[in-house]
Parts: C-alpha cells; sequence; structure tokens
C-alpha cells in the first residue's frame, strides 16, 4: 500500500495495519452517519455546471446505497450572478431525501471569533436553508462547527452551545474521518492540470487510505469502549467524493458498517 505524502497520514496507515493485526474481533456491523460538509461544493469554486455535476454525481450514488445523508451549508458559497442556481442545489439534496444543517455562513473558526460575532455568523448562514426546509416541511436542527473547533474557553463554549438550543440546533459531531479534503485538493489540482493520470493515482491512494482509516477507527472504537459504537462519518462535498462515492459505499459496506441517518447514530 502507497500512502499518501503528509506525515500525519503515514503514520496512522502505519498505525492501522499494526493495529488491525493485533484485532481478531469478528466484524459485526455498526452504525453509521454519512455527513458532508461545505455546501453546496467543496474545494476550488468552479463554474455553476462543474457544482451540478459534482452534487448530481454525489446525490446519485448515496441514492444506489440507499444512504440518507446530511449535508452541512455555507451559505456564502451561494453570493454571485448564479445565486438562484446555487440555492438550487441545496434543494436537489432535498428533494433526494437528504437533511441540511448549518455549518455556519463564513466558515468561521469559533477559535478565533468573538462569540457574538460568531453567533451572528451562524444566524446569517440559516436565512436561505432554514426556508427551504420549512417549505417542504423540515427543520433544520443541527449545527457543525467549522474546523471542529468548540472556543478556546468553557465560557463561550456555553455561550454558544446555550444560543443553539435555544434556536432549535443540536451539534453534529465527527466520530471518523478520512481526511479527504487534502486528498480532495490536490486532486482538483491535477485536474486543473488536465493531469488525469495523477488525478487517477490521487484518487486510488484516497480509496486506499480510507480503507485503513475507516478500519482503524472501528478497532480503536471496541479498544477505547469495549463495544462498537455508531459513528459518525466526516466527508466534504467535493470533486473527489462525487467521483468516488460508489466506492465509498462499497469499502463502508466491505468495512461491517451499516448507513443510518445522523439522529439515529447519535
Amino acid at each position: 500500500m502507497k500512502c499518501w505524502p503528509p506525515t500525519n497520514l503515514r503514520i496512522l496507515c502505519r498505525s492501522a495495519l499494526a493495529f488491525l493485526a493485533l484485532t481478531s474481533t469478528p466484524i459485526r456491523a455498526e452504525n453509521v452517519a454519512v455527513t458532508f460538509d461545505d455546501l453546496p461544493t467543496s474545494g476550488t469554486r468552479g463554474d455553476i455546471a462543474d457544482a451540478q455535476s459534482i452534487t448530481t454525481r454525489l446525490l446519485a450514488g448515496l441514492k444506489r446505497h440507499h444512504i440518507k445523508a446530511i449535508g452541512f451549508v455555507n451559505e456564502i458559497q451561494l453570493v454571485g450572478n448564479d445565486r438562484e442556481q446555487r440555492i438550487g442545489l441545496l434543494a436537489q439534496w432535498l428533494d433526494a431525501g437528504m437533511e441540511l444543517g448549518n455549518h455556519s455562513y463564513s466558515h468561521l473558526s469559533l477559535s478565533r471569533t468573538p462569540v457574538d460575532a460568531y453567533i451572528a455568523d451562524v444566524s446569517h448562514g440559516e436565512e436561505v436553508t432554514r426556508p427551504l426546509m420549512a417549505g417542504r416541511g423540515k427543520q433544520e436542527r443541527w449545527y457543525r462547527h467549522p474546523y471542529l473547533e468548540t472556543g478556546t474557553t468553557v465560557e463561550a463554549r456555553r455561550q454558544f452551545e446555550t444560543w443553539l438550543a435555544n434556536h432549535g440546533y443540536r451539534v453534529a459531531p465527527v466520530t471518523m474521518e478520512n481526511s479527504d479534503w487534502q486528498f480532495a485538493y490536490q486532486y482538483d489540482k491535477a485536474l486543473a492540470d488536465n493531469d488525469q493520470r495523477r488525478a487517477a493515482e490521487i484518487r486510488k491512494e484516497y480509496l486506499d487510505f480510507s480503507t485503513l482509516a475507516i478500519a482503524w477507527y472501528r478497532a480503536a472504537g471496541l479498544q477505547l469502549l469495549g463495544r462498537r459504537p455508531a459513528f459518525v462519518l466526516l466527508l466534504h462535498a467535493s470533486r473527489l467524493n462525487a467521483a468516488s462515492i460508489d466506492d465509498l459505499a462499497d469499502i463502508i459496506q466491505a468495512q461491517g458498517l451499516h448507513p443510518v441517518p445522523l439522529e439515529r447514530a447519535v
């Protein structure tokens, strides 16, 4: 197995192989919620046709594999002359039976932003998504912190989480990830350079790494808790995942995971 260059990924590859070699517990299906950050699309912003392709391929793959996912929205991405078309991409998620959540308006870090300013940004980030969901009889009820940063003090965290609770939100945790954004950046670059061979290599390395990462989290969960917990998998709405969604679904199934809605996993 050839692991992708960053040191932390190489270390995880080696750790996963060593850990799995010591783990002989029979596979039993655990629940996993599949979640996507940075909607409508993640990565280098392309034109609306590119965004439409990413959305259509992701949703088609999720539907093929009967995965009810949730996508977390940054409404700053809706700014521009194609605003209505990009709002239409969010509508596609809902029409496909998926759920949407709030990921703040402009992807701010709570660790680097005063709480009042952060709350204002999160509130701004529900102005399109919340009515869009209400029009379909749904309620926006999940929030995910950008960068998974929940503040540098207990006071800041409590102040924001009180605001969330008062506005009907629950925090969407992450308990499994595959560093997809690191691979996606290089994948986007290869596509921009029209280097299809390199793009294919990156995609293969990404899928190989995802197999190891998911197995590592399953083994670590069992070792830590003495039982097999449900997981919440973090992905991004990227070109790489659009091209890989069928393979990712196969990996999830092969690893003994059963996709469920976020509420059930939590």
